[in-house]
């Protein structure tokens, strides 16, 4: 299995201190809350594409963002993981108990998950895929997540193909830090997906022709 360093730096800087602040941001600011409301509306449109799954596992799941839509389904198992264990301790901590019950947390990376072929319905994985830039890394995580779902894998990314994407690509690469995000080419993204052998069910876009992001169902 092909896992590089690089793809996973960004995930490395979550200690204790920043997943706190990082549970803070987005419940700060009226934009911040304005994304976070379309966002879940993208992925309550995915979730309904995916059949509404009875089992799901929120990977990355930083610190619970998601945790309240996916527990809309009241019998819906919630499985949550992320390379930083900080993360998900953190939402456990200040989210109410009421919800955390449902959540059980571990470990994983997502070149790796420590859990038996077909264990869940559904992967959900929110703002993971832009982060990798080479091919491979997307091929493993893409066929790790094929392992462990008996159904479907909900997966957001940038996309090209509008006007946010565009004005990204042109932008220079400026000296520093090496880049952590990056816009991904519909047709290189579909191919990828059917090179691991899934199919798209359905994608939901957060603005059409405007936005980068959108999100991918995909069946086994």
């Amino acid at each position: 299995m092909v896992m590089t360093d690089f793809a996973l730096e960004f995930s490395r800087k979550y200690d204790a201190g920043r997943a706190q602040r990082y549970f803070d941001k987005h419940r700060r600011g009226f934009w911040r809350r304005l994304n976070t409301w379309r966002e879940a509306g993208m992925a309550r449109q995915a979730l309904q594409l995916a059949g509404n799954p009875d089992s799901v596992l929120d990977l990355p799941c930083g610190t619970g963002r998601f945790w309240d839509l996916l527990a809309e389904n009241p019998t819906r198992k919630i499985f949550a993981a992320d390379l930083n264990p900080s993360m998900f301790e953190t939402g456990l901590k200040f989210r109410p108990a009421s919800l955390t019950n449902r959540v059980e947390a571990f470990q994983a990376s997502a070149f790796s998950i420590p859990k038996p072929s077909g264990f869940v319905e559904c992967v959900f994985s929110i703002r993971l895929l832009h982060h990798i830039d080479r091919a491979q890394d997307r091929l493993a995580i893409l066929r790790e997540f094929k392992r462990v779902t008996s159904s479907t894998i909900i997966i957001s990314l940038w996309i090209d193909g509008n006007y946010r994407a565009m004005l990204e690509q042109r932008r220079p690469v400026r000296p520093g830090p090496s880049r952590d995000r990056y816009v991904i080419s519909q047709t290189v993204i579909e191919r990828e997906f059917e090179e691991c052998g899934l199919s798209v069910r359905g994608r939901v876009d957060f603005l059409k022709y405007y936005s980068m992001w959108a999100a991918y169902v995909l069946k086994k």
